[in-house]
């Protein structure tokens, strides 16, 4: 404590009576300070207490400062300490502080009783029940703070209920509900003798007990209720009373037995329908009696009951309509049906018991379009009958009627059902099938192939509905071998070729065509003719038997001679002689052959136009292969064909040019006829693995030969093989001596073949270079002179290179200048020394152009050999007239 701030006026000691009430102020105090008017003094506060308690709050009022009872505990002289040590603390805002005790002391005081039960502050209610014997129902309990002995009493005096000195309260007879009150009101007083009495209220209630049954208080049993009443309908109300009045509802609860049909409110005992009740359907169908049993008990439950049978009479009313079963009817009639014939009957039925209300009738017959097509008949019964046509050919007669009948209730609510009939028209095949027109021509080329259509038949029919009508072909068109070159489709009527026609077999065909109905049980047919006109085309190419011929020419026939009077005779079955024209496509090199004459006959001769010259080197060919076009040449002609086609016909005609005068024998191929088979392979699609196994099994193996062809070419160009050259052939005498001893200009081409060295390298053991060929791989040192006499080399070919001809022929007759020892011209000089790749090409053997030159037959004229084309670069020998001795 500094002294700068103090509590002052504060008292030590204050005396304060027990149960005091909470606001009262204890003591009152101020506090100040020293310093300036700006530090506030601060607010004192209790910080302790001894014993601790919350009953003291130091509150302020104005500038004062009060100590109040908060009432929490009730300062209780007898309960709570009596005394109570209070350390007032008070602080300012610089941090000075005061401290003072305040010791408070509890002074005890005289206090009334008090109830230590619920009497103290409310009623106390006690039940007792009826019948039951006198004794204590309750008991008092009360306390003196100053321990004094206590007096009770009770009011009314006059009651059933006593009250001794220890406070039991004790009922003096037995009650009955029925007859005594219900409940007593008693004041119960209890005093110490010093101060006032104090009071409570005590309600005791007589309890009612189920000592009586009830019984019901209702005279009616029997009750009349119409079938079909919705649930929940109310039928009857059940009544009835207990002695045992407990005053609340459900002191009775209603039961009822069985619940099939009803259902009883427990509380109320009012008879409800629990569900629909069908008087038409069994068990009430036979008896409309119901009987139940009603039982009430009263409360509480296991309590007293009684019961009672009630019966209920259940009437028929009209709830069923009529029910057509069925209700949908399809009869079928032939629309040749007569007038009166019975459609149907409508079979209807009403489920309802009793008389009227099972009671129906038919009407109401309705047909949209057909009302006077059907009836009722009799009026208002369910048989319907014909009474219109139902001839489908007539306009608007459909195929399906649709009707419909109502039968209704004859009594209210007149109830309805309807039936449906469906009646379904048969058609009667009456009418055949007509063709219009009963006959047809058709024309149609002979190039026309399978498939072409050549006309549509068409073929009506009456019938309504109409069924559809199946074509057929019934006879003719029979020729070529097939029984009938046309079909028809069956559908459409579309006839159409089955495979082409031939004009010149048959140009005209005359068919029958049936038209069926397709009425499955009496069809109706009828038939037509149709005549098909082939028309005639140019499809037949000119014919020339035999088509291969060989003919032989010598070399000196004079141009416009018929060779060989070779005649070209042909045929052509749609095209007259006139047509004709002769056009050789291929073979005629120079243009030595042609025809006489070329077009306007069937018959023409081969000539020799252009004169040979071999010795000139303008011809070369020995062998002529001619293939000769034949055209009817329709097109040019006017001809009346179709787009002016034109066929051709091919011949090939073999030409062997000879030397003249070597054979006085002269030969012809003779006529032979050449047959021409065409195969077809039927391929299964089934089949396919077998062209996939040999297509993969060829590749294999051509992929294996080629695989062992480049190793053995790739061996062969690492080895020489001059030592495999084969020698020359010997030279035969010819079989035929020519007597004829003027001397012929012969005409010899060699070539000479040297190989051309076009790279140099250094070989690695001598250190020498060489040149070689990057072709074939020949070798040669570089300071190697090349040999004036040529040697065989070793090609690339496999061909054989002779080049040293023979240095005479025929016994040392004549010469043939050769470049062995003989002067070349400059253009042979030129070519080696270009290098130029050379040819394995063989000059001509004058030995052998009298025996065998092309490998022809050597009866007759044998042809000389067709020189081969000179190629660029290689040497050419001629030899010149009087350098060969005379054969």
């Amino acid at each position: 404590m500094s002294g700068a701030v103090t509590l002052v006026d504060l008292p030590n000691t204050v005396n304060v009576k027990e149960n005091s009430p909470s606001g009262m102020v204890v003591a009152s105090f101020t506090v100040t300070t020293t310093r300036a008017a700006t530090v506030p003094p601060g607010y004192p506060i209790i910080i302790n207490s001894n014993p601790l308690t919350k009953a003291f709050i130091i509150s302020k009022l104005n500038l004062q400062y009060q100590i109040l009872i908060t009432g929490n505990p009730i300062l209780d002289f007898e309960t709570t300490p009596n005394a109570f040590n209070l350390q007032i603390y008070v602080k300012d805002s610089r941090g000075d502080t005061d401290l003072q005790i305040l010791t408070i002391v509890i002074i005890d005081v005289d206090e009334p009783p008090v109830f230590l039960d619920n009497l103290e502050n409310q009623a106390v209610s006690v039940y007792i029940t009826e019948n039951s014997p006198p004794g204590t129902i309750y008991t008092v309990l009360a306390y003196d703070p100053e321990k004094k002995l206590l007096q009770y009493s009770l009011q009314p005096t006059g009651s059933p209920f006593t009250i001794n000195e220890t406070g039991s309260i004790i009922s003096t007879k037995v009650f009955d509900y029925e007859k005594d009150l219900k409940s007593y009101n008693l004041l119960v007083k209890v005093g110490d003798g010093t101060n006032p009495d104090i009071n409570g209220n005590l309600i005791v209630y007589i309890v009612n007990t189920n000592d009586n049954a009830p019984i019901f208080t209702m005279k009616q049993t029997t009750f009349t209720i119409p079938e079909e009443q919705p649930p929940g309908t109310i039928v009857a109300n059940v009544t009835a009373q207990d002695a045992d009045d407990f005053g609340y509802v459900g002191n009775l609860i209603f039961s009822i037995n069985p619940t099939d049909y009803f259902t009883i409110n427990p509380l109320t005992g009012i008879i409800r329908v629990a569900e629909w009740i069908d008087r038409d359907a069994k068990p009430l169908r036979d008896n409309p009696l119901i009987t139940v049993e009603v039982s009430v008990i009263d409360s509480p439950k296991g309590g007293q009951s009684t019961s009672m049978s009630i019966t209920f009479n259940v009437t028929d009313i009209n709830d069923n309509p009529p029910v057509c079963i069925p209700d949908t009817y399809r009869p079928q009639v032939e629309e040749t049906a007569v007038i009166n014939t019975r459609i149907t009957k409508i079979k209807c039925t009403d489920n309802d018991v009793d008389p009227p209300n099972n009671q129906f009738k038919f009407t109401d017959l309705s047909c949209n379009g057909c009302n006077l097509t059907f009836a009722l008949n009799p009026a208002f019964s369910g048989n319907i009958v014909l009474t219109g046509s139902l001839d489908l050919e007539q306009p608007n007669n459909p195929l399906e009627y649709t009707l419909s009948v109502v039968a209704e209730d004859i009594t209210a609510p007149f109830y309805k059902d309807t039936a449906y009939v469906y009646v379904i028209v048969l058609p009667v095949n009456e009418n055949p099938p007509v063709f219009n027109p009963t006959t047809y021509n058709f024309s149609v080329s002979e190039l026309n192939g399978q498939g072409a259509e050549i006309g549509v038949v068409t073929a009506t029919d009456k019938d309504i509905p109409f069924t559809g009508i199946t074509y057929s072909i019934v006879a003719g068109g029979s020729t070529l071998g097939y029984s009938n070159i046309f079909w028809i489709d069956p559908n459409t009527g579309s006839i159409q070729l089955m495979t082409e026609p031939d004009y010149e077999t048959m140009s005209k065909y005359v068919l029958t065509i049936k038209a069926v109905d397709n009425d499955p049980t009496n069809p109706k047919t009828a038939n037509a003719v149709v005549t098909v006109n082939i028309l005639e085309a140019n499809d037949e190419k000119p014919m020339c038997t035999p088509n291969y011929y060989t003919i032989t020419v010598p070399t000196d026939l004079s141009p416009g001679t018929n060779i060989q009077r070779f005649q070209l005779t042909c045929t052509d079955r749609d095209s007259p002689p006139t047509a004709f024209r002769y056009t050789i496509n291929s073979g005629n090199i120079n243009n030595h052959f042609a025809f006489s004459p070329t077009a306007g006959s069937n018959i023409t001769r081969l000539i020799l136009a252009e004169p040979f010259d071999y010795s000139d080197g303008l011809d070369k060919q020995w062998n002529y292969k001619l293939l000769v076009f034949i055209t009817d040449d329709n097109l040019l002609s006017g001809a009346r064909q179709p787009k002016g086609i034109v066929e051709t016909g091919t011949v090939t005609i073999n030409v062997n040019v000879v030397i003249a005068g070597l054979t006085t024998v002269l030969t012809t191929t003779p006529p032979s006829i050449t047959y021409i088979h065409i195969a077809k392979n039927v391929y299964a699609t089934t089949a396919w693995y077998v062209p996939f196994i040999i297509t993969l099994g060829a590749m294999l193996l051509l992929g294996f030969l080629g695989y062992l062809l480049y190793h053995l070419a790739k061996y062969l160009s690492t080895k020489d093989l001059r030592c495999c050259t084969p020698k020359p052939a010997k030279y035969k005498e010819p079989p035929i001596q020519n007597t004829n001893k003027a001397k012929k200009e012969v005409v010899v081409e060699l070539t000479k073949i040297n190989t051309v060295f076009d790279g140099e390298a250094v070989d690695p053991v001598t250190g020498k270079v060489y040149e070689f060929n990057t072709k074939s791989g020949a070798r040669r040192w570089k300071d190697t002179q090349i040999l004036k006499d040529p040697q065989p080399i070793k090609m690339e070919s496999s061909e054989l290179v002779i080049p040293v001809l023979p240095s005479s022929i025929n016994e040392g007759k004549g010469r043939i200048g050769t470049a062995n020892g003989q002067k070349t011209n400059s253009h042979d000089v030129k070519a080696e020394q270009k290098g130029a790749e050379k040819k394995n090409v063989f000059g001509p053997d004058p030995k052998s152009l009298l025996q065998n030159p092309a490998g022809q037959p050597t009866e007759g004229l044998s042809p000389l050999p067709t020189p081969k084309t000179k190629q660029e670069g290689e040497p050419k020998s001629i030899l010149k007239k009087g350098d060969l001795s005379e054969v």
